[in-house]
């Protein structure tokens, strides 16, 4: 098993940043993909960013391309969202995922590739 404890959600203006971290407990963290995924008032949750279990590899939506970053720190068994420039359409509930096995460069980007979810964090972005 692992646990996902998701950070770093809040309220801000528009063209301000936030940065998600998200911390894992339970097996070794390095042997997963982790990605982020977010969930609309309404909406169905969509694909944000994924990064490979190696961390060489990322991979994003388009409509954050650009503006939000995802990186790892596999001695801290944490992942990062830093979201820069944000609008009012990113706001969501954000979740980090975790995905066993793949090659070195996956990024999964679908939701069933994931086996372990956090609970989420807010983020609100006011214009």
């Amino acid at each position: 098993q692992v646990q996902l404890v998701e950070s770093g959600g809040g309220l801000v203006q528009a063209g301000g940043s936030l940065r998600l971290s998200c911390a894992a407990s339970g097996r070794t963290f390095s042997n997963y993909a982790m990605g982020w995924f977010r969930q609309a008032p309404g909406k169905e949750r969509e694909f944000v960013a994924a990064i490979s279990w190696s961390g060489g590899y990322t991979y994003y939506a388009d409509s954050v391309k650009g503006r939000f970053a995802i990186s790892r720190d596999n001695a801290k068994a944490t992942v990062y969202l830093q979201m820069n420039n944000l609008k009012p359409e990113d706001t969501a509930v954000y979740y980090c995922a975790a995905a066993v096995g793949g090659s070195y460069d996956h990024t999964p980007r679908w939701e069933y590739e994931y086996d372990y979810w956090g609970q989420g964090t807010q983020v609100t972005v006011s214009s």
